[in-house]
């Protein structure tokens, strides 16, 4: 039993030891040997849905489709994760594949369904078809008040309310919910006071939900102080990428221990193909070649569509391919360069810790005293972001 001063987070029908839930990163990212650790050590551990099929077929050396892959890979996280809870994180941007990702991720044994990118309007439609409906969590991920507002109004009419709310705000690594910069640099989208309307909508809607803060949680402290502001849990992408058993290669995991805060970057033109903000490190070969609009034009994996297209098909001075740099940052597309997705707090990684290391330091008090860690914090790295 982990000695933690936290208190436990319940998520419909899933109880976890620790109120701490491990970020979806695709593509790749969220390996089950992270999802599964994450889980044996009491946190949710997360697995994405994207670019599922060809990784789960690389794994075991046979064609999966995009419902199997979801399946295979949520029954091997749970093979590590002792009896803890394992969810899957699918983007609405993946549209070609998100309603086979969504059951096949039931079919699995997924405890809970963790969907953004986008408005998961169709998710608990989608849900319903599926025997196992009424055991998995559904849990959608925000970035303000009136996003939540749409979805309770749109699922009410399903007969099925979210069972708990994740809050991003615009520090988290990978796509965030803006798509002009000066959007996400605006202090009015700090994550504490995007909180703050979405817990008063639930007010409104008397739902005692758990809302879970995302975005540029780093510490013990930074959770215990979102725990205060009436939070019940947080989410976690970047600390759990840099463990060893994420699914970075180790030139990914170098660049995290390399990093400083000016590497960080939120890339926009161009950018990701679904429009959205994309948060990355300003060395990858991939974005690089973007930068200087050097790459032709490309997209012949298709999961990542706006409207139903990928703008990086056809041009490159609006947006880049980032499903093949992203495969290649697992070693999956041997041909392309790789391309690097962080979050903000990035830079304050010094070290590849083991899963059990880093929620060993998460939940309990002074263990970061232990190890070398930055004491910049959460507020510090928000003036600054906004400069």
């Amino acid at each position: 039993m982990m000695l933690t001063m936290l208190p436990e987070l319940v998520i419909r029908n899933s109880k976890m030891k620790v109120p701490v839930i491990q970020g979806g990163m695709g593509i790749g990212l969220s390996s089950y040997s992270l999802a599964g650790a994450v889980a044996r050590e009491g946190g949710m551990g997360v697995l994405s849905s994207a670019g599922l099929d060809r990784i789960i077929s690389n794994r075991h050396g046979r064609k999966f489709n995009h419902r199997q892959a979801a399946a295979q890979d949520v029954v091997d996280a749970k093979k590590i994760a002792n009896g803890g809870i394992i969810g899957m994180n699918i983007m609405v941007a993946v549209i070609n594949s998100y309603e086979d990702s969504v059951l096949g991720s039931m079919d699995g044994g997924v405890d809970a369904i963790i969907s953004g990118a986008g408005l998961p309007m169709s998710l608990p439609e989608i849900v319903k078809l599926h025997p196992r409906a009424d055991e998995v969590a559904l849990i959608p991920i925000v970035s303000s008040g009136r996003a939540a507002e749409v979805i309770f109004k749109r699922w009410s009419r399903s007969g099925r309310l979210p069972d708990a709310l994740v809050v991003e705000g615009p520090l988290a690594g990978g796509h965030i919910a803006w798509r002009e910069l000066e959007q996400a640099t605006d202090p009015a989208n700090h994550l504490e006071n995007l909180l703050k309307e979405v817990l008063d909508v639930c007010k409104t809607w008397n739902l005692d939900i758990p809302v879970v803060a995302a975005g540029g949680v780093y510490t013990h402290e930074d959770i215990l102080h979102f725990l205060s502001l009436g939070c019940r849990g947080v989410q976690m992408g970047t600390r759990f990428l840099a463990t060893h058993e994420s699914g970075a290669n180790s030139d990914y995991k170098k660049l995290l221990v390399d990093c400083v805060e000016s590497d960080i970057e939120l890339s926009h033109k161009p950018g990701s193909p679904c429009g959205m903000l994309f948060r990355v490190l300003k060395q990858s070969p991939f974005y690089l070649e973007a930068q200087e609009f050097a790459r032709a034009p490309k997209c012949n994996k298709g999961y990542l569509l706006n409207k139903g297209n990928c703008a990086a098909k056809l041009e490159n001075d609006k947006a880049f391919c980032i499903c093949n740099g992203l495969l290649a940052s697992i070693n999956l597309e041997p041909n392309e360069k790789k391309l690097y997705t962080v979050g903000q707090m990035a830079h304050r990684i010094n070290k590849i810790l083991s899963v059990k290391e880093l929620m060993g330091e998460l939940t309990i008090p002074n263990f970061k005293a232990k190890i070398n860690l930055s004491e910049k914090s959460l507020e510090e790295t928000n003036k600054e972001f906004l400069q």
